[in-house]
């Protein structure tokens, strides 16, 4: 699992990444929660998701956005961290021209700026948001929103109430042509401190869901 350092507009980025052999495999694009609360690309829940990728066969990249880690630049409220997210996914994707599904997962701020990236990528097959910030950011870009995906989020989560993330469920779920999945999780919270093995259930459920559906 390979440390690897990309390009980026605001100097180098720092990431970490998971090849596999195959030129079809899939590939997926993990981001990390606000840097500015402590968010690496070695949160718990980033890691998790990365490995649930990983061990059902995609090509997985996660990165430390601008200001974090050993990425240079410094954090630029979304803006910045979105150009982070494209040159990672154009590295990954120009690695793999062949791969049979392209995936985004983001969990807190990455959730947001993951769902930026989808409404800009409209290739992509599929989304994981875990703990999206719908009362702290504007998800109205969704309109409409490319692929099918989910939504998972903790009832007892202090920081974004599961109310405002059910609103933008119902307004996606209003378009035709994709399926959004939303999991309430009982007792989670919005960092899944004490619930990291609801997150590894829910999501790799989802994802085995999916790729029963339609095979990588």
């Amino acid at each position: 699992m390979p440390d690897i350092i990309l390009p980026g507009s605001a100097g180098r980025i720092e990431a970490r990444y998971s090849p596999r052999k195959d030129d079809t495999a899939p590939i997926a694009l993990i981001l990390h929660p606000h840097p500015r609360a402590g968010g690496t690309m070695n949160h718990p829940v980033s890691v998790q998701l990365f490995h649930l990728f990983m061990k059902r066969g995609f090509s997985v990249l996660r990165f430390n956005s601008r200001g974090v880690g050993r990425s240079q630049g410094e954090f630029d409220g979304g803006i910045g961290e979105l150009a982070d997210a494209a040159t990672a996914l154009d590295w990954l994707q120009s690695t793999h021209p062949a791969a049979s599904q392209c995936w985004v997962a983001g969990f807190d701020f990455g959730a947001w700026v993951g769902m930026q990236l989808l409404m800009r990528r409209p290739e992509t097959d599929g989304f994981i948001s875990v703990s999206p910030p719908t009362n702290m950011y504007d998800f109205s870009f969704l309109a409409p929103c490319p692929a099918s995906g989910l939504f998972l989020h903790g009832s007892a989560d202090t920081v974004v109430p599961h109310a405002d993330v059910d609103k933008v469920v119902a307004k996606l779920r209003t378009q035709k042509g994709i399926v959004i999945d939303s999991e309430l999780v009982e007792g989670g919270g919005h960092f899944w401190t004490e619930n990291l093995f609801e997150v590894e259930t829910r999501v790799g459920a989802y994802l085995d869901k999916r790729i029963a559906a339609e095979p990588i």
